[in-house]
């Protein structure tokens, strides 16, 4: 057994974003190409002699063969320590939590997130750096810039870890010591949240549905919702992780959660159901006959989030990704605390809950978390949620209608449109972009333009500007649209369309989203061309 020297190939045009690489499984499984990209980040960040990773994922095809692969390339660039989740799983925020804990250098997170897994599927992997959170752009450009001119990697040619087995053992000169991946994580949960009252909830009857997806959260809300809380066993549904999800599409969206949604609007509905995604960082909330919005949750959890012990002192800020609507903005305004308004993408909230700025951060993608992690955190929101019941002895439906008679409420959806041909997606944006300086005072489907821009961002904490990040239309009233396309998929193109309109009056606080939204949703086919540019009659999934 020894480390030996690979002669390679650069991976040209491989930039990793905020959510790090994603390809299909089989790219990731070609000769190399998971050792190169290994490499390049070891060699981004500036070498790992001495330092301690953490490594884990959200279980997914490959996860446990690509983690072999990557303690072995750990152990040949020098590390000292690589702290696994058993199994090789953890989710997304446990493992946030656990770099942040351990003190270690940084972590690998292997995943996807929402995307499907399989051999025919998706596959991703992203380092986060020592504050538990997605590495900055300026890393990420240093390992992209790596994956263009690598020549060889390094790898210990032998050995073996059992990564069932909790304990520590010898990877060559590297330590590696396998952990509980709930553990850490339910002991952070146990001191922010009031367990006590959310026990007493249950044992009162109250009913709950957690759908897991057969994604990583599943062994977390078991433990922490059945075992800790004392939920009735069969509360988490889809609790065991699978390597495909159960051929499932691990987005907690009505969509991709019909069954859930099927359950919770039928007959004899729990009093609260929730979802997670494949490496539990995001997550739905749903009453009896009740959807959340995600960007509804984060304006309630704004305005409530004091009633949980971990946030009995009042929250310092909140932020919110600039597609997100502004309803948490209405709450802060209330409140007299900070608001921000970021591009899309956990970094930039990092910078904010880093330097004291936020305690809470969410974006419409179903992604809220607190200082607790630097990334957004699933089962989190729903414990918060669960809190916030306990302490108000209210149900999901009565806390909506309560915040919208105090707030307004601001109509919101996304429709995406998914796979779109690269090329007409392209146009699409690039034909709006160049008309946005003519539309202010354009009528539109009966509405007026007010405001047109391609949003951009300076960083209050670093000074850094994030520009080009989304096309946004203001209209008279309060309502808005905003296009981007999206770079979480694997094939082609996603233009989301996000729609919003704020409503005030007493009498028109419960209408049906899309029937509200139906003049913003014309207007925004009528600007931007959406059904001529992509041949799509209707979104493929609309939230």
């Amino acid at each position: 057994m020894s480390r030996k020297t690979v002669k390679t190939q650069p991976i040209a045009g491989q930039k990793p974003g905020t959510s790090g690489l994603r390809k299909k499984t089989r790219i990731f499984m070609e000769p190399g190409y998971l050792e190169n990209y290994v490499q390049a980040i070891f060699d981004g960040i500036g070498g790992v002699e001495g330092k301690v990773l953490v490594v884990g994922g959200d279980g997914r095809y490959f996860n446990d063969t690509a983690i072999e692969t990557i303690l072995r390339i750990a152990e040949a660039n020098g590390a000292a320590r690589c702290i696994v989740g058993q199994g090789g799983l953890l989710s997304t925020p446990a493992a946030s939590h656990l770099i942040r804990k351990r003190g270690a250098d940084g972590g690998l997170i292997l995943s996807a997130s929402h995307n499907p897994g399989g051999p025919d599927e998706d596959f991703g992997l992203k380092y986060n750096g020592p504050n538990g959170g997605p590495a900055p752009e300026g890393v990420t450009d240093e390992i992209f810039a790596r994956t263009q001119d690598i020549a060889a990697y390094h790898i210990f040619d032998g050995g073996a870890v059992a990564l069932e087995q909790i304990g520590t053992s010898q990877l060559g000169e590297m330590e590696v010591e396998i952990v509980d991946p709930v553990a850490d994580y339910a002991e952070l949960m146990a001191g922010l949240f009031d367990f006590e009252a959310i026990s007493a909830l249950f044992k009162g009857g109250f009913r709950a549905c957690f759908d897991a997806m057969h994604a990583i959260t599943g062994p977390y809300a078991r433990d922490i919702l059945e075992t800790r809380l004392g939920a009735p066993a069969g509360t988490v549904i889809n609790g065991v992780p699978k390597p495909d999800f159960g051929g499932g599409h691990p987005d907690p969206n009505p969509v991709w959660a019909k069954p859930l949604m099927d359950r919770m609007y039928g007959e004899d509905a729990p009093d609260f159901g929730a979802a997670s995604d494949g490496d539990g960082d995001r997550n739905m909330i749903v009453g009896a006959n009740c959807y959340v919005s995600p960007s509804d949750s984060l304006a309630v959890l704004a305005d409530l989030a004091h009633l949980a012990p971990g946030y009995a002192n009042g929250l310092t800020g909140v932020a919110r990704s600039m597609p997100t609507s502004a309803a948490a903005d209405r709450v802060a305004e209330a409140k007299g605390m900070a608001c921000f308004e970021t591009p899309t993408g956990w970094k930039f909230f990092g910078n904010l809950l880093d330097a004291g700025r936020v305690t809470l951060c969410g974006e419409e993608s179903a992604g809220t978390g607190s200082n607790h992690v630097r990334e957004k955190d699933g089962l989190w929101a729903v414990l918060l949620w669960l809190n916030i019941l306990a302490a108000t002895g209210k149900s999901v439906s009565q806390l909506m209608a309560d915040h919208w008679a105090r707030y307004g409420r601001n109509y919101y959806s996304r429709h995406d449109y998914e796979a779109v041909e690269t090329e007409s997606a392209n146009v699409l944006m690039n034909s709006l972009r160049e008309r946005l300086s003519t539309l202010p005072g354009m009528e539109v489907a009966g509405l007026t333009v007010t405001e047109a821009d391609e949003f951009s961002y300076h960083d209050p904490v670093d000074g850094s500007v994030a520009k080009g990040q989304g096309l946004r239309i203001f209209f008279e009233g309060g309502g808005r649209v905003v296009f981007r396309l999206s770079g979480t998929g694997t094939e082609g193109a996603t233009l989301r369309v996000y729609l919003e309109r704020l409503e005030t009056s007493p009498n028109a606080l419960h209408q049906d989203p899309q029937e509200a939204l139906a003049p913003i949703i014309e207007a925004a086919d009528a600007l931007a061309g959406i059904s001529q540019r992509t041949g799509r009659s209707k979104p493929d999934v609309i939230t």
